[in-house]
């Protein structure tokens, strides 16, 4: 086992048993957690407006996914009108040529709830727009934490637990009638705030025009998807197969290759250097057993989904420390504000007035380009705003916002700050929620939408959105 895996003895009669492992009760794994998730809202569809305001105009800025711009269909995250977060992939123009067909998948995805999944919100159909919103999953793609990890590599315990969420996930989506699984990779599982690991809905889609249900490398596709070009449930056990692979070895090894390993019983060239230590050879073998179960040639020799939850429970250890802790992810420390962050947390409106003031119009670019009438409507707000004459001040940036031709975030953050303090919080919401939308990674915008969700008792979305302008402004400091 790199360091130390010589210590590794493989039984190849475990290999060649067709037993599931130790058949356990399961009911007592999910008697602890409920699998239907109830704060969710309902499936919905929405506009490309909505969408687009939520994301920003699509902005560069706000896309997750793997390979950015460039990939054909791409992710991008954002925020509704009720501060949820979401993730928001829109699919190339010729990917979902039919409408209903779309839909129908869509509205049957979303039928799914699940604390295992990351779950499908909704979706938009719009012209040639084809558009899914998910739950926002701040936390990597397990590829990133097992491949190209930066802070610590992922601890034998956390990769015991993924594999478990993973089979929980499948086990539950098989249950429901949504057993097709495509492309199941390590960049289909993400984490979740609270540092679990999630399945994407996104692979539950059925195939689009443009896509393939295997886009990796042809040496971990099924050999009989290879032949038939179908994805099958015994082809998604293949394909969890590879990702029980990926986290033995933190590598993307070939399964032909990783097979030759194991038939030789050359398991220190299989298992990851960084485990060292972590695990007995009891518990080695087991993960390896199933993994090679998995990979069968015969579809019909492979598991089931549930089968490999019951082979999985066992192995699980330290099962009461929190999964964030494993992964070494911050979760609920408060980062250190700023002056503009701790009046927003105090709702020191006074404060926040004296720093906008302060900070001027630095933010904005082409104020100079403005007519000039339009212009004299922002100077004539900005000096009512500087003496605290709200009405006068509201009125001004109204005229400018209106008439204008440019958009200046700015003024939509003072307007902000009017309304806030003339007990319009709504106003003041939706104000500081457009600055975000015209320069999307904007501390200050999300500061002002802190401040007006605390006054409307908003308690949990004001504090996501102060975090959020908070790690935008350190971000901004540490570039500066």
């Amino acid at each position: 086992m790199g360091c130390g895996c010589s210590k590794f003895k493989f039984s190849v009669c475990c290999l060649r048993s067709g037993h599931d492992g130790p058949m356990v009760e399961t009911h007592s794994i999910e008697n602890e957690e409920k699998s239907e998730v109830g704060d969710l809202p309902t499936f919905d569809e929405y506009t490309i407006d909505q969408l687009k305001n939520a994301t920003s105009g699509f902005a560069v800025e706000n896309i997750v996914s793997e390979h950015g711009e460039k990939a054909p269909n791409v992710v991008y995250k954002g925020k509704l009108e009720s501060q949820m977060r979401i993730a928001v992939k829109r699919f190339n123009r010729s990917a979902w040529p039919d409408a209903r067909q779309f839909l129908e998948e869509a509205r049957a995805v979303g039928q799914l709830r699940n604390h295992r999944l990351v779950n499908l919100l909704g979706c938009c159909c719009d012209g040639d727009e084809r558009l899914l919103v998910a739950e926002y999953m701040p936390n990597d793609t397990l590829a990133k934490h097992l491949f190209h990890w930066e802070a610590q590599p992922m601890k034998w315990v956390m990769r015991l637990r993924v594999a478990l969420h993973l089979a929980q996930a499948l086990e539950y989506c098989t249950s429901k009638g949504r057993a097709l699984y495509h492309d199941l990779n390590a960049y289909r599982v993400v984490f979740d705030d609270d540092g679990n690991p999630r399945l994407s809905c996104f692979g539950l889609m059925k195939n689009s025009r443009d896509g393939k249900s295997y886009s990796t490398n042809l040496a971990f596709t099924p050999p009989e998807y290879l032949r038939t070009g179908r994805v099958t449930p015994e082809s998604v056990m293949y394909s969890f197969g590879t990702l029980l692979l990926d986290l033995l070895s933190g590598k993307h090894i070939p399964p032909s290759h990783a097979l030759d390993l194991i038939r030789d019983r050359n398991i220190q060239m299989l298992t990851d250097s960084c485990l060292e230590g972590q695990f007995s050879n009891d518990e080695g073998t087991e993960l390896v057993r199933l993994a090679s179960r998995c990979l069968q040639y015969e579809p019909r020799e492979r598991p089931n989904p549930k089968s490999l939850v019951a082979a999985l429970i066992p192995l699980q250890k330290d099962v009461e420390v929190p999964s964030h802790v494993l992964m070494g992810i911050a979760h609920g420390e408060a980062l250190p504000l700023t002056p503009l962050g701790e009046a927003c947390l105090r709702m020191d409106l006074t404060a926040i007035h004296e720093i906008l003031e302060k900070i001027g119009y630095k933010d904005d670019e082409g104020a100079a380009t403005e007519m000039q009438e339009t212009l004299n409507s922002k100077k004539k707000g900005d000096v009512a705003f500087r003496h605290k004459d709200l009405r006068a001040a509201i009125e001004c940036y109204t005229q400018f916002i209106d008439v204008g031709t440019m958009v200046s975030p700015t003024v939509f953050a003072r307007r902000s700050l009017c309304f806030l303090m003339s007990d319009m919080p709504q106003e003041a919401l939706n104000d500081a929620a457009q600055a975000q939308v015209i320069t999307p990674i904007w501390h200050i915008a999300f500061y002002l939408q802190a401040a007006a969700l605390f006054v409307l008792g908003r308690e949990n979305e004001a504090q996501v959105a102060l975090k959020e302008g908070s790690v935008l402004e350190n971000k901004r400091h540490a570039a500066s």
